[in-house]
């Protein structure tokens, strides 16, 4: 990789810390580096917040009542998904398994669950509805599941080469790989700018397009075969982004611009989030 001196962009952590970062560029893979990146042992500062949603089970608020509500049909659609590109149901794996919601729908539909989640308060509901958590890749055998996920994931990951070795090792000759990821390159990224909340600094150390997605993954033999958008995330980020903007939620300006956005998106093909399919070769 070879990253620019000069950032792409100067983004601050409006969540937690408050501290600025710079986003750094590769032009070749078009992908962006959080610079500096906190060290291995303060990582885990920057992820406590009552507010980092996907590591509760809480509805506290309207906006996470609405969030919770939205994420019950995105799991059933996950799990749809890997049904239609794994036909005979087998072993999964979800890296950044959180509170275990999709796993635990995934084995309701017949499949091995087996869930990796570094945050302990996440990790203990996870187990209580029945998940098994393992804690490290060596407990994991070569070429073991049949399907590998990150849902918002590998944008946390430091060391984001050896992660996607680790992934080639551990899947099976034909088997699936599914990542979500945010996408600099949307509408509403180019709205918000330094505001976008899915640059979320420093927790996201790397910030994906579609070039550097499938040029990363094919360093590993690991072919891209469908490239689809996650609709929701452009109206959870924009009413982020609009707090971090002005202070305020502002739900009918984040709404049209989330609409915005996926309408955008349906000519450039640049949504908020996408989801990346990749297949063993």
């Amino acid at each position: 990789m070879n990253f620019s001196k000069e950032p792409y962009i100067k983004v601050k952590d409006y969540s937690v810390s408050g501290e600025q970062f710079e986003l750094l560029m590769d032009e070749n893979l078009q992908l962006l580096k959080t610079y500096p990146q906190p060290a291995l042992v303060d990582l885990p500062n920057y992820y406590e917040s009552e507010d980092y949603i996907s590591h509760t089970d809480s509805a506290r608020s309207w906006f996470e009542k609405i969030y919770q509500s939205v994420k019950r049909k995105a799991i059933r659609d996950k799990v749809q998904l890997i049904d239609y590109w794994q036909s005979e149901k087998g072993s999964v794996l979800d890296i950044g398994a959180g509170t275990g919601d999709f796993l635990a729908e995934a084995k309701k539909q017949n499949w091995k669950a087996v869930g990796m989640e570094p945050n302990e308060k996440a990790k203990a509901l996870a187990k209580q509805k029945g998940i098994c958590i393992i804690d490290t890749y060596p407990d994991l055998e070569d070429h073991f599941f049949d399907v590998i996920t990150m849902w918002h994931v590998l944008e946390h990951v430091p060391d984001l080469e050896s992660q996607i070795k680790e992934l080639k090792r551990l899947l099976k000759p034909d088997g699936t790989i599914i990542i979500a990821v945010p996408n600099y390159k949307s509408f509403d990224a180019k709205h918000y700018g330094k505001f976008w909340a899915a640059f979320d600094v420093p927790r996201h150390l790397w910030h994906f397009s579609k070039i550097a997605m499938e040029k990363l993954f094919a360093q590993e033999n690991l072919k891209l075969k469908k490239v689809q958008p996650m609709w929701f995330d452009s109206f959870y980020v924009s009413l982020l982004s609009e707090k971090y903007k002005t202070g305020k939620m502002n739900p009918i300006k984040a709404f049209w611009i989330g609409l915005q956005s996926n309408l955008k998106g349906k000519k450039s093909l640049e949504y908020s989030s996408h989801i990346y399919i990749f297949k063993n070769s």
